[in-house]
């Protein structure tokens, strides 16, 4: 695997800073009339759950088995989760994309400890409804030590049904404060990078549509949602951002 940080990270960083937060800017394609989508955010708002006018679905919202997704100004993370296990606090965006698309977000992550599983989660081709929840789930444990651990999950729909698709485990594949987790699907290949860095790569074919979105996971303790989450976020369906190579938005 390489490493593609020298040449996508500036440009990504330039994308974020010259988009307002919450904005949602259409691209045109390259050599063609197809317009896609770039959607990026800071979490200016204090929201629970996460709406920005209407952009986002969250899980007890639409799903009502998993729990929402909250923002204060500057941090987004997980609603408090209720008593059953694996009902992550889950937000897709709205609205068609289409299948091949990116995530990426910055981790905020505080007082890391090995006995308490923290996850920050990227969603791909994902959806939500009453008892379901389907797609597929990048997650990286908030931690660096040989216990940290990078997975890619199918969701197969009913609260707790999942199927993992590749896992890594050791210091590398965890998040530290500050760090760049992005995930991709290009056809049937979904691939996870920490800070450009390409990490782990699984192929599924079970779902060829539906919608990027974050997602969060606590487990060993309860009350320290608001330790570690994302800072700021950014989506598209461009082929250009989708494959690595960015064009920086136009200036403020």
């Amino acid at each position: 695997m390489t490493s593609d940080l020298a040449l996508v990270l500036p440009l990504i960083a330039l994308t974020l800073l010259c988009l307002a937060p919450g904005h949602e800017r259409p691209s045109r394609g390259a050599g063609s009339g197809s317009r896609h989508r770039v959607y990026t955010t800071r979490f200016p708002l204090t929201e629970n759950p996460i709406s920005e006018s209407g952009q986002w679905l969250n899980g007890r919202q639409e799903g009502l088995d998993w729990a929402d997704v909250r923002i204060t100004p500057g941090f987004a993370f997980g609603a408090e989760q209720g008593p059953k296990p694996y009902d992550d606090p889950t937000a897709l965006l709205a609205g068609p994309w289409a299948p091949d698309q990116m995530a990426q977000a910055t981790a905020r992550t505080r007082s890391q400890n090995d006995k308490v599983f923290e996850e920050v989660e990227l969603r791909l081709r994902s959806s939500l409804s009453a008892h379901r929840a389907t797609g597929y789930e990048i997650l990286f444990r908030c931690l660096k030590t040989k216990d940290a651990y990078l997975q890619i999950v199918r969701w197969n729909g009913p609260l707790g049904d999942f199927t993992y698709l590749n896992t890594a485990s050791g210091a590398r594949y965890g998040v530290a404060d500050g760090d760049v987790v992005r995930a991709s699907i290009i056809g049937n290949v979904i691939t996870a990078y920490i800070n450009g860095v390409s990490l782990l790569q699984a192929t599924d074919s079970t779902y060829a549509s539906g919608s990027p979105g974050m997602g969060f996971y606590l487990s060993g303790a309860r009350g320290l949602n608001g330790d570690y989450g994302f800072t700021e976020y950014l989506a598209s369906d461009d082929p250009a951002l989708v494959g690595g190579s960015v064009t920086p938005g136009p200036p403020r």
